[in-house]
């Protein structure tokens, strides 16, 4: 794996004194006057005249945004270049497709072939912890992170090439059945659906298949994949209710990275931080999502990526700035402020794998 390095942009804010600025300073927050009478909005620069206007107008303090610099580290599935390639073929492939003929889709084959050639390029593959981003829902993303973390997963779990190639074709096809449907599913959970909308949502798997069951260049394991990717080991899935003993390992692979993704980009739930989706998975181990499974995904998924604002157990606050290999839960972090809540002047990095008195208790919303 090639890491990238950037250069991090975050911000905290500063309480200054007026007395203090300079001029060219970026407000953190609205400056209000009693009545709730806007005087400047956040994201404003000072000027001179503002701040001598301020001072006359007896604002003694204002907070200020001030960037935080630091190296980040991140390792990514997919880098960015040949992430967008890839999914422009998914794209453009899925797009071209009507349902009574489904040819246009059989580039997808050699899509799954660059996929699986692109991981096994990358060194350390069984080591590393993942970034994954969190996004706004893209039918053509979400098909392409699916595929990727599936891959992964299989690798990881050393099940036959054939097999992983098949799991991966049909990953980048699981969803074409969200295309036959009229329900507003993005960022709405499944509670939030009339009961029309509901089944209407849980047939997207049936239209999926239908539009490739009769194709001879995809495979039954593939097909399998489209069918049944809702489906969960005690039978508590969709649209089948399958059990455990009739749901190809492969599948049930794809169940648990579907789950994942679904979180984070807002699929037939509301979005969530990559935190949420981590710990609803886990809680669902042995119940939605078979055990084996869950332990090899959140092995390479980061708990906390990088950027993350965390608070320790000392009352610290930091950001995370890069990970521990075959330790998801265990990042680097700069500490920003310290338990009274002082900005931390110093660059103070702690490594949580090696500091075993300290740990995040919980993430802050940035």
């Amino acid at each position: 794996m090639r890491l990238h390095f950037d250069k991090g942009h975050e911000y905290t804010m500063r309480l200054c004194k007026i007395s203090d600025l300079a001029g060219g300073e970026i407000l953190a927050k609205p400056i209000v006057m009693p009545g709730y009478i806007f005087l400047l909005s956040e994201g404003c620069q000072l000027q001179k005249e503002y701040i001598e206007r301020l001072e006359e107008l007896g604002i003694i303090e204002v907070y200020i945004k001030e960037e935080i610099d630091f190296e980040v580290e991140r390792a990514i599935i997919l880098r960015g270049r040949v992430e967008k390639t890839l999914r422009e073929s998914v794209k453009k492939a899925i797009e071209k497709h009507t349902y009574c003929n489904s040819n246009e889709l059989i580039e997808l084959v050699d899509t799954t072939d660059k996929i699986i050639d692109n991981l096994l390029q990358e060194e350390e593959l069984i080591e590393r912890i993942y970034e994954i981003k969190e996004r706004s829902f893209d039918l053509y993303e979400h098909s392409l992170s699916i595929c990727s973390l599936a891959i992964v997963t299989a690798l990881k779990m050393k099940l036959p090439q054939k097999n992983i190639h098949e799991m991966g074709v049909g990953c980048l096809l699981h969803d074409l059945g969200l295309r036959y449907i009229t329900v507003d599913y993005v960022n709405r959970g499944l509670d939030e659906f009339s009961e029309a909308e509901l089944i209407e949502y849980k047939k997207h798997p049936i239209y999926g298949y239908h539009a490739v069951r009769d194709a001879s260049w995809i495979s039954e394991l593939s097909k399998r994949v489209i069918l049944s990717h809702h489906e969960h080991i005690k039978g508590n899935g969709y649209p089948l209710k399958m059990r455990k003993k009739n749901i190809p390992i492969e599948v049930r692979i794809v169940d648990v990275c579907e789950a994942f993704d679904e979180m984070i980009c807002g699929i037939g739930c509301r979005r969530s931080r990559s935190y949420h989706a981590i710990q609803y998975i886990r809680n669902n181990k042995n119940i939605l999502f078979d055990g084996r499974v869950v332990d090899v995904f959140l092995g390479f998924i980061a708990v906390y990526p990088v950027g993350s604002y965390v608070l320790t157990n000392y009352g610290e606050v930091g950001i995370v700035i890069r990970q521990n290999k075959n330790h998801p839960d265990k990042p680097f972090i700069k500490i920003i402020y310290d338990n009274k809540g002082e900005i931390i002047q110093q660059d103070i990095v702690k490594d949580l794998l090696s500091s075993n008195d300290i740990f995040i208790e919980k993430v802050l919303e940035s």
